[in-house]
This record gives C-alpha cells, structure tokens and sequence, in this order.
C-alpha cells in the first residue's frame, strides 16, 4: 500500500514538475499565482481524476500533446501494476492454503501408514508366536506322528518349523515321510537357508 502512494505520489510530482518546466519555458511571463485553494478529501478515484485533469490542463497551456500522452500512459502502467499486485497477492495466499492442506495431508497419510505397518508387524509377530507354539508340540512329538503333521501342512509352514527344530530330529522327521514330499520340503528348506 506504501509502495503504490509512494508511486503515485511520485508520478505526481514528476508530472507536475515536467509540465511546470514545460510552462514557465514555453510562457513569456508568469502570472501571479492564485491563492491557494482550501482543502479538499478525495477518494481515490477522485484524487486520480484530479490529478489527471489537472496535470492534461498543464500540459495543454504548455503545449505538448506529447507530455499528456505520456502522462497518461503512465497513469495506466501504475494501474496495470496495482492490478498484478493483487493477482500475485492473490496467488500467494492461494499457495499458501495448498501447502497447509498438502502438509496437513501428508501428516493423515504418515498417520494411516504407521497404523498399517503396525497391523503388518502385529500379523508378523502373532504369526511367529503360533510358528514358534507349533514347534513346541511338533517337538513333543515322536517323529513320526510329526512327521504326518507337517506332510498335511501349509509347506511354508512346515518349512519354517523344521528350521527351529533341533537338526537330529528335524532329520528323523524328514526320512519318516512321504518322499516326494520330503524332497520338496528339503528343496524349500535348503533355499530358505541361503
């Protein structure tokens, strides 16, 4: 706001000051110069107006249809400018509500994430407990009712409890079964422990 009366105010003045100069060279004599006139308030509007008015009438006394041009050309440069001020402002605040809204979700989706990968540590972590439960009774067992346990199961799951078992009886386990499975189980068994 500063800024634009900074610039009107200069415009202003260099206006008047190029007109007078334009006068008081083209004029043979001065007049005497008229009272001054009593205060007024002006809008802006009006105060633009005004000022317009009264610097054309300057011009025109001092006779150049140039310096008018110019002036008005420069009342409509400072307009245009007081025009992209307000659209960068208005672009700037509008920046301004994405990035709160981006942080904002950015923030709900680190929050959703962390509940989701607590939910898979949680899964992963049950799933342990009932592998290592299921070691605990295979290892009960005599090796060969372990060993029609662990034919019927899941062959990942089997694979993952004869690892945990000690290796004499996860031996006895692997001959008192079928062998086509017992090879495949030995074949998964040996790449899960690379």
């Amino acid at each position: 706001m500063k800024t634009r009366k900074i610039l009107y105010t200069t415009s202003i003045v260099a206006m008047l000051t190029v007109a007078s100069l334009v006068y008081a060279a083209t004029a043979k004599k001065a007049p005497a110069a008229p009272a001054a006139p009593a205060k007024r308030e002006y809008t802006e509007e009006e105060f633009k107006a005004a000022v317009l008015e009264e610097a054309t009438k300057l011009m025109k006394k001092a006779g150049s249809a140039n310096l008018v041009d110019f002036s008005k050309e420069l009342l409509e440069k400072e307009e245009a400018i007081k025009v992209k001020e307000l659209a960068v402002k208005k672009e700037s605040e509008e920046l301004e509500m994405n990035k709160a809204d981006f942080k904002k979700k950015l923030v709900e989706f680190q929050d959703s994430q962390k509940k989701f990968l607590g939910c898979v540590d949680e899964k992963s972590a049950q799933a342990d407990k009932r592998v290592s439960q299921m070691v605990d009774v295979i290892s009960g067992m005599k090796p060969q009712n372990a060993a029609d346990v662990l034919t019927v199961q899941d062959p990942d799951l089997s694979v993952r409890i004869l690892s945990q078992l000690d290796s004499t009886k996860a031996s006895k386990i692997f001959n008192l079964m079928d062998k086509e499975v017992s090879a495949r189980l030995q074949k998964q068994f040996l790449q899960m422990k690379k």
